[in-house]
């Protein structure tokens, strides 16, 4: 007889769970600045940027350092190396500048491009050493731009003169716009135009200062300026709007008529056009009524070069500009024109 007995099963074996790892210092320190960080972290909230006013608050006197003159060691060093100034509102600038400053962005504006020597000259009484900082001054304000350009050879041999002359940027233009206090119908122009013509522009602004002395002492006053570029275009619209309102005209009927419009001469079957117009006001005589409102005036000036050929010259001669030559301009026009020295009997010596 079999006898079964039972048995305990025996029991399955746990593994016992190991025990957990000691973290290093430096990695306990690392999960508390993550678990610090996590508490912290929120929404960034911009904060709003203070506004600065574009004025100085603080007087002339202690105002920043980009409107002081510049130094002795600063005018030594190249333009391009200086340190940049900060820009600044056009109404701080024109506090900043002196009276022969202004002079010299009015007439440079009126005239495009006047040479340094004619400024020295006019503007500061051959003074060229104070014009030298006032322009160096000038040029770190963005007001104006120097250039030195070679002069007209004219078949002339040797070594090539150069010129320098002095035009405004588009910020010195704006400048003169609003704060020179010139005619409302003045002109302003800004940048170098056909360097080979520099010579002879820079000496439009000598013959108008001859010019313009006889107009003053006549009693001429208010004195503006128009360069031929202006009457060219002046011209220009005058014949175009002629053309659009009667196309069947001839073309020398228009042009002879607006010649009349403007006072201008008409040689050769052309409107003849002078370097520069200079209108002025004329005071009222003794019998004039007040309220017929005040008399004006014009004087139109060329200024002739030795490249100008004996026809041109005849032209100029019969629309009864009032001509300026240089000396060594005339000497060539001289032999241009042999058996008709005639027409160099009216020619003024700038």
């Amino acid at each position: 007889m079999r006898l079964d007995l039972p048995h305990d099963l025996p029991s399955r074996r746990i593994p016992e769970a190991e025990p957990p790892l000691e973290l290093s210092p430096l990695e306990q320190r690392r999960e508390r600045l993550a678990e610090r960080a996590a508490e912290n972290r929120g929404p960034r909230i911009a904060l709003p940027r203070r506004e600065r006013s574009l004025e100085p608050d603080r007087p002339r006197e202690a105002r920043d350092r980009s409107l002081s003159r510049p130094r002795s060691n600063d005018m030594d060093r190249p333009l391009d190396r200086r340190p940049r100034r900060q820009s600044l509102p056009l109404e701080a600038i024109d506090l900043a500048l002196r009276d022969e400053e202004k002079k010299v962005l009015a007439e440079v504006g009126r005239f495009r491009v006047i040479a340094t020597r004619d400024l020295a000259e006019t503007v500061y009484q051959n003074r060229s050493s104070r014009m030298d900082r006032d322009l160096a001054f000038l040029r770190q304000r963005g007001l104006i731009q120097t250039d030195a350009v070679n002069a007209r050879r004219d078949g002339r041999g040797g070594r090539v003169e150069r010129l320098e002359v002095v035009t405004l940027t588009k910020a010195g233009r704006n400048l003169v716009c609003e704060r020179a206090g010139l005619p409302q119908d003045q002109k302003l122009y800004s940048g170098l135009v056909k360097p080979r013509e520099v010579e002879h522009d820079t000496q439009i602004y000598r013959a108008y200062r001859k010019e313009a002395q006889c107009i003053e002492e006549s009693g001429g006053s208010n004195l503006r300026v128009r360069l031929d570029f202006e009457l060219k275009a002046q011209i220009q619209k005058a014949i175009y709007a002629a053309r659009k309102a009667d196309p069947q005209r001839a073309m020398n009927e228009i042009k002879r008529q607006v010649a009349q419009q403007f006072d201008l001469p008409f040689v050769n079957n052309g409107i003849q056009i002078p370097d520069a117009r200079i209108d002025y006001d004329l005071a009222r005589k003794g019998d004039q009524d007040m309220g017929q409102g005040s008399r004006s005036g014009h004087a139109d000036i060329e200024v002739l070069t030795a490249a100008y050929h004996p026809g041109h010259l005849r032209g100029k001669a019969q629309a009864g500009f009032r001509l300026y030559a240089s000396g060594a301009d005339r000497a060539t026009l001289t032999t241009k024109v042999e058996g008709e020295h005639h027409l160099l009997d009216h020619i003024l010596e700038l």
